[in-house]
Formats: C-alpha cells, structure tokens, sequence
C-alpha cells in the first residue's frame, strides 16, 4: 500500500510528537511545523496527502493556513484541529474544505481512524471521477460512427438533443441499433454528465417489482420490505434515467409515469408523501409506438409526453455504406479487449459482411467479428471466418412460420407466446436459466413471461405437490 504523507501543524511540541510517533508506527510519512511560517516552507517543497492543523498557532490562525493548503493542494485531506469547539469555527473550516473537524483533548487512535476515513473518502471520490472522466471520453460524440446520410443527420441531432433542457427524449429503433449508447452519449455530453445514468430494462423485474425499482417503496409497504428503499428515480436525481423497453411497460405503471412527467412528484410504494427529483428521461423502444397507442397497448398521454424530442435509429441494412466503418472499429476496439492480433478484414470478407441484411443490426455485426477474432487463425479476417451464412434464414422461412402461426383468421398472440415459453419450460425440464438460452432472454425476462402467460403461479403450485408428495 502507498504511504500516506502528513503534515501536522502544531504549535504543542508534545502533541506534534506523540502523533508523529504514532502515525509513523502506522505507516505514515509525517513531517511537522510548529507555525505558519514553518508549514508554509514545507508546502513549498511538497504536496501532502494530509493536513492536520491547529486551530491556534503562534503567529496566525489555521483557518489561514487552511485556505493556502487548499489553493495550493486541493486534492489534499485537510482535517482541522482546535480546543475551541465552536459551530462558527466548524462551519468556517468546512466551508474552505476540511474534510474533518476535531476537538481536543482526543485519542491517537481517533486521529488515527480519521486520517484513514478521510483517506477512503478522497480515494471513492477520484475513482468516481476517474470513472466519469473515462466514460464522458468512451462516449463522446466521436463514438458516433458512420458517415451515411442517416447517420450524419443523427449526429448533427443528438448534439442538439443532448446540450437541450428537453427532459424527455424518445428513441425508436429495432434491436440491436445502439439504443441504449446513444442514451450514455446524450447524458454524458449533457450539463448532467456529472450526475448518475442509471439504466433499466422495463421487462427484466416482474411487473410487481418493477414500481418498487423505480419509485421505491417505506418499510412494510410489501411482504419483505424489511427496510425503507430508495427507488432509481431518486438515486437517478439531477441525473439521466434510462427506461428501455418501454413499450412492455405495464399499463398501470405508465399512469405512475404519467403523474410523474406531470407533476414532477412521486410517491414510494406505501409512502403517503410526495417527492420531487429532477431528472431527465431517455426512453426506447423496438416497438412501433404509434401502433401500440392505436391497439390500447401505450398510453397516448404518455406517448405525448414521452415524445417531445423523438430520435429515430435506422437498422444497419439502411446504412450499408456504416457496415466497413462499423466492422474495421470492433476489429481494433476487440483486439485490445482481447488481445488478439488481427490486422483488419479481406475484401472478400467485408463483401460479404456488406451483403449481409443484419436481422441483429450492430449488436450482430459486433458478435459476428468477435467470433470470428476468437475462433479464426490469421492475421486478417476472411470470408471462412465469418459465421453469417448460418444465421442467414432461408429464404423460405419466413413464409413458412407465418403459415405455420399465421392462420386466415389470424393469431391469438398471448397464446402464440404462451405455448413458446411452456414448450421451452417443457423442455428443459423446469430449468429456468437454460429455458431462457433457448428463448434468447435473460432469466428475469423468462421469469416475467411466466407470470404474464400464467404459467408461474401453475409451476409453482406443482413443485408444492411434488414436494407434499415426499416425507
């Protein structure tokens, strides 16, 4: 572990010492000084991690001192230290940036844990903006690539968008076009970037818990609710939420986003008090929306409201001249992830990754070049690499499931769904999570599925059997 270094400014020759003793068992680097004068040739020569300081000193105040640590050193933990314990004094020192303030008499040991408080605090907050420095430059708007006409026109859009106070903004695309990147580049290119971006997938939490996870719900709202939560809509505060799938929202929940959007308030679940956040909402969806609203699925007030700024992503068959830019950036982007030397791609490669419609979109081209980094054997990739021939439907196929589901009457959807997710359950011998693999959803999207087409509560009211069955 690195040493910390600590400079105590102590007119006490006896307390400078004993802590100099103790901090040095501990680890520390210290160098003292009995004055300003002589902390201030210190501070001259070295930045210290901390400051511990006296309120009192002969020829000033640590107030004084403070202020000049902090001008020269603002990353340094400053921690005042004073037999005046007064809130005028606390507040002052506060206010120019001690992390701590201590009274005397105190403990070694107090000193010592507040040093090491101090220390983890100023460590949290550099990692924190380690992390959003690193992700504002992973999504700044360069991140953006492609240079077809639908593409340039997004670019020139989304800069609008994310510097705009809009506090709704409404993406629509099909699966895989990067709904959910475009959402990080507004937020982290916004005035909001230092603030959290919290992400959550409407059909991952079963439509009982969904409510719970966005507003959060008091003590003994619910069976479980052992303690108060506090929901994303707040932790999301000055922030970006970013509501995906928004299309498979429960109706119910749309009217609690609803009087949210209008009112600016919302209550926990249980709670009987009204709360205000300021966020903004990024919402997606792979559904035609307008549809959705003329079918009675989605609220057409919601809609509206969700609507004010609406983006528009074109799936990657529209934009093939993106597919060589797209391909030729996850090449290098990958080979540093996985350390893979792969120059580039054959021309006959990228014909055939051109030619290709792209069902999957970008999230499809980006597995398709990584299997074939992985699984491929020189330095360029080639046409045999490439796994998209048999991911590629026949031509047929298409016809042939609609005829197949599709009758002249046409097809109860649920029960289309219904007989999909019990014939993998069946399958799978009531394995949950390889159910899921088969049906290509995560766990939580099976599991709400389950309880939507009714077979959840039946499951579980048979493994009760199964286990009654059994002494």
């Amino acid at each position: 572990m690195e040493s910390i270094s600590v400079l105590i400014v102590e007119d006490e020759r006896m307390i400078r010492e004993s802590l100099r003793r103790r901090l040095t068992r501990e680890g520390m680097q210290v160098s003292e000084a009995e004055n300003m004068t002589g902390a201030r040739k210190l501070l001259e020569e070295t930045d210290f991690d901390v400051a511990l300081v006296d309120y009192r000193l002969p020829d000033g105040d640590g107030v004084t001192i403070l202020r000049e640590i902090k001008s020269r050193s603002p990353t340094t933990v400053a921690i005042m230290v004073t037999a005046f314990s007064t809130v005028d004094i606390a507040v002052e020192a506060l206010r120019l940036g001690a992390n701590d303030f201590i009274t005397k008499p105190f403990s070694q040991d107090e000193i010592v844990v507040c040093i090491r408080r101090a220390m983890d605090t100023q460590h949290l907050r550099d990692e924190v903006k380690w992390i959003q420095s690193d992700a504002s430059k992973q999504y700044q708007f360069e991140a953006m690539i492609g240079q077809s006409p639908a593409m340039l026109h997004l670019k020139e859009v989304v800069r609008n968008v994310a510097t705009s106070p809009a506090r709704t903004v409404l993406l629509e695309g099909a699966s895989g076009t990067g709904k959910d990147f475009l959402a990080k580049i507004i937020h982290y290119n916004s005035p909001r970037s230092q603030r959290p971006f919290v992400n959550i997938t409407c059909t991952a939490i079963a439509e009982t818990l969904l409510e719970s996870e966005l507003f959060g719900h008091e003590r003994g709202a619910f069976t479980d609710a052992w303690a108060q939560k506090k929901g994303l809509f707040e932790i999301a505060n000055e922030g970006t939420i970013f509501l995906d799938e928004i299309g498979d929202m429960p109706v119910a929940l749309q009217a609690k986003l609803l009087r949210f959007l209008e009112e600016r308030a919302f209550r926990r679940v249980g709670g009987t008090r009204d709360l205000s956040v300021d966020v903004r909402i990024i919402s997606a969806t792979n559904h035609d929306i307008r549809g959705l609203v003329s079918k009675g699925r989605f609220r057409a007030d919601l809609f509206y409201r969700l609507n004010s700024l609406m983006l528009v992503l074109s799936p990657l068959k529209d934009r093939r001249e993106d597919i060589p830019l797209l391909a030729e950036h996850f090449v290098k982007d990958l080979g540093r992830t996985l350390r893979i030397n792969v120059k580039g791609i054959t021309d006959e490669a990228m014909a055939s990754l051109s030619a290709y419609d792209w069902p999957g979109n970008i999230r499809e081209l980006r597995n398709v070049i990584e299997r074939a980094m992985l699984l491929g054997r020189g330095e360029s990739i080639t046409p045999a690499d490439l796994s998209i021939e048999s991911t590629t439907p026949p031509a047929n196929a298409a016809v042939v499931e609609a005829d197949t589901l599709l009758g002249p009457d046409g097809v109860d959807l649920h029960e289309v769904e219904r007989r999909l997710v019990a014939e993998a359950i069946e399958r799978t011998k009531g394995n949950q999570t390889q159910a899921a693999r088969l049906l290509r959803i995560s766990r939580d999207q099976l599991r709400y599925r389950l309880e939507k087409v009714g077979l959840l509560e039946r499951r579980n009211r048979s493994t009760e059997r199964s286990r009654r069955s059994y002494p």
